[in-house]
């Protein structure tokens, strides 16, 4: 175990880690190191979780010995001896003392969910005053969930950490300012369409070779299917579930009932539950409910799902591959997931408006539309009047892949721009 912790902590002979991509909310951590609080990021499987841990410890090292910093990935196989055993992660503390001789002040837990009972070592390090400073990750929603989590309520600040933003992709590419922006409008287009199709976990985005990208996408599709969704949660009937998957993704942003599902896969409804929220718990699939100000008018109505990120919907369902208003209405729910707030749908039979935005007490309508024709464009400009005449909104937006104008008081905007701010 001693080599498996010397390799997980390269920084230890005070060399940074390198070629890491910019991450907004590793800025964010930064500014929360002397915080006592427990950090914990939640999110999907390789968005990017571990790459932030290394940037803090990039920038720890400057301001603290870097063998008083310990960084532990529990997806390692050379760690499952403690998986079923919190009380052993005690000895991880005083092996890397006895490698480097120095006592670790900062320790980050990769992966935490993996070892059982985590909450109550995390818990007693934290309140013992152990170390300074704890960052622990999980790729479940539920990792906090647990009767012993629940002890650390008023202990930790949590984070949702997605695949690359829009916003953090122009930083990557030098486009650091608006003027950038315009002057670089092929490439800006042309980072879309391949987001719409490989989505932006950063590994993926990296390479150029497009079977690589889908061989890789494939790979995090199966991951999280059988290790996050099947294994973590038990499920047993694994054929049922992935039948269940495919159908959600190859409807994705259409409404449903569960007893539509139900009669189209013959699969119970309490099933069709379970599998859901095992797919939510993994962050690969939200479910959206219909806007109302009734909690029971949210639950009754029907719902509409999106993937977190389109690398899912084009290389995992063919019925995606060669849509793209689809694909783009997908693309546009990932970016406003990265922005913060709460998302609804809402269609009433009459008309329909494809998002609507809670933040900050405000509530934004936003119909989303590839591109703006005779044909659809008094549709799409109807659900902005329409939803206006139901509710309370702070602002009306039309989102399109490349057409700019001004109807009333409604903003036609192009994504590229829209998620520049």
């Amino acid at each position: 175990m001693e080599k498996a912790i010397m390799s997980h902590n390269r920084h230890w002979k005070k060399q940074k880690y390198q070629e890491l991509f910019h991450r907004d909310i590793a800025r964010k951590l930064i500014t929360q190191i002397d915080y006592k609080e427990i950090e914990v990021l939640q999110g999907i499987r390789r968005s990017g979780k571990s790459t932030i841990f290394r940037l803090i410890i990039n920038h720890l090292m400057e301001i603290v010995n870097p063998c008083s910093i310990l960084y532990i990935n529990f997806d390692d196989p050379y760690f499952s001896e403690l998986w079923n055993d919190s009380k052993k992660l005690y000895s991880l503390l005083e092996l890397s003392e006895k490698i480097n001789g120095i006592k670790p002040d900062y320790i980050f837990f990769d992966e935490i969910q993996n070892v059982e009972m985590w909450e109550k070592f995390v818990k007693a390090i934290y309140d013992n005053e152990v170390v300074k400073k704890i960052y622990i990750t999980g790729s479940n929603s539920s990792l906090l969930s647990s009767e012993y989590a629940v002890s650390l309520s008023g202990r930790y600040l949590k984070t949702i950490v997605y695949p690359l933003s829009l916003r953090e992709i122009y930083q990557i590419e030098k486009i650091d300012s608006y003027f950038e922006l315009l002057e670089n409008t092929p490439k800006v287009l042309n980072i879309i369409d391949d987001m719409m199709e490989f989505g932006s976990f950063a590994e993926v985005y990296k390479k150029q070779d497009r079977e690589y990208k889908r061989e890789l996408i494939l790979n995090y599709y199966e991951t999280i299917i059988l290790k996050d969704c099947v294994a973590n949660h038990g499920l047993r009937e694994v054929k049922q579930f992935k039948e269940l998957t495919k159908y959600l993704i190859s409807n994705g942003a259409s409404l449903y009932g569960y007893s539509t599902i139900s009669k189209a896969l013959g699969i119970n409804e309490n099933s069709i539950k379970n599998y859901i929220y095992a797919l939510e718990d993994s962050y690969l699939y939200h479910e959206l409910k219909q806007f109302s100000y009734s909690l029971k008018g949210q639950i009754r109505s029907k719902k509409k799902g999106y993937l977190i990120d389109n690398s899912f919907l084009g290389n995992i369902s063919f019925r995606f591959a060669s849509n793209r208003g689809k694909l783009f209405e997908n693309l546009v729910y990932s970016e406003l997931c990265k922005g913060g707030g709460e998302l609804f749908v809402f269609n009433d039979g009459s008309f329909e408006c494809d998002f609507l935005l809670k933040k900050e007490n405000n509530l934004i309508a936003i119909q989303v539309c590839y591109e703006l024709h005779s044909g659809n464009r008094d549709r799409e400009l109807k659900g902005l009047v329409e939803i206006e005449k139901k509710f309370k909104v702070s602002k009306k937006v039309l989102v399109t892949y490349n057409q700019e104008e001004m109807v009333e008081d409604m903003e036609i905007v192009p994504f590229w721009k829209y998620f520049w701010k």
